[in-house]
C-alpha cells in the first residue's frame, strides 16, 4: 500500500511510512512532532481507506491518501483505485429508472403533477397552481409516454408552467397493453 501526501503543492508518493513522515519533516511550516508521527504510523497501518486531513493552522491541512498506484501518473490518472472504494462508487440504476426506458410498444396511462400557471380572475395576476392530468397515449416506453404528455401540455398551457423530471415521484406510469 502505497501513500500519497500533499501540502499545498507540495505533493509525493511514497511506499512506506517511514519515507511520508521523513517528506513532512522537510517541511518546516507542518512541525512534524511524536504524536504526529504515531498518528500517521497507526493511520497506515489501519484498515481505513478514506482520506485523512491533518490541521496545520486554521484552514490550512495537509491530507494522506491510501492508494496501491505504482507511480503518481497512476494516481492521477486514477487507475488504481482500491477495490473496497471501487465497489462502492459503482451505483445500479434504480428498477423505477430501468423499468421507465424498457422498450414495450403499446398504450400506456400516465400521470403526471405539475405546476401549472393560471390567471386570477379578481387580480389580473397569475399564480402556480398543483395540477393532475392523466392521459392514455400510445408509446414505446415509459419515458415515451412521459415525453408525449408533456409535449401535448406545452402546447396547451402557460409556458412557464414547470413539468417535474419523468424519474421522480410526480409521474407515474403504467402499462396498459398492446391494444385497447
Amino acid at each position: 500500500m502505497n501513500l500519497y501526501l500533499r501540502y499545498f503543492d507540495r505533493e509525493t508518493l511514497v511506499t512506506n511510512v517511514d519515507d511520508a513522515i521523513a517528506f513532512l519533516a522537510d517541511i518546516d511550516e507542518i512541525g512534524m512532532n511524536p504524536m504526529l508521527e504515531e498518528d500517521i504510523r497507526e493511520y497506515a497501518e489501519s484498515d481505513v481507506f478514506y482520506p485523512k486531513r491533518y490541521k496545520i493552522r486554521p484552514r490550512v491541512y495537509f491530507i494522506i491518501i491510501k492508494t496501491e498506484a505504482a507511480t503518481m501518473q497512476d494516481f492521477k490518472e486514477k487507475k488504481a483505485l482500491n477495490p473496497v472504494v471501487g465497489m462502492e462508487r459503482e451505483k445500479t440504476a434504480s428498477p423505477s429508472i430501468v423499468r421507465l426506458n424498457e422498450e414495450m410498444p403499446g398504450w400506456y396511462e400516465g400521470s403526471i403533477d405539475f405546476k401549472r400557471v393560471s390567471l386570477v380572475p379578481g387580480t389580473g395576476k397569475f399564480q402556480y397552481r398543483d395540477t393532475h392530468f392523466v392521459a392514455q397515449c400510445k408509446a414505446m416506453s415509459g419515458i415515451d409516454c412521459y415525453n408525449r404528455i408533456v409535449q401535448y401540455l406545452r402546447s396547451r398551457v402557460d409556458e412557464r408552467s414547470q413539468f417535474p423530471s419523468a424519474k421522480g415521484k410526480n409521474f407515474k406510469f403504467r402499462y396498459l397493453g398492446l391494444a385497447k
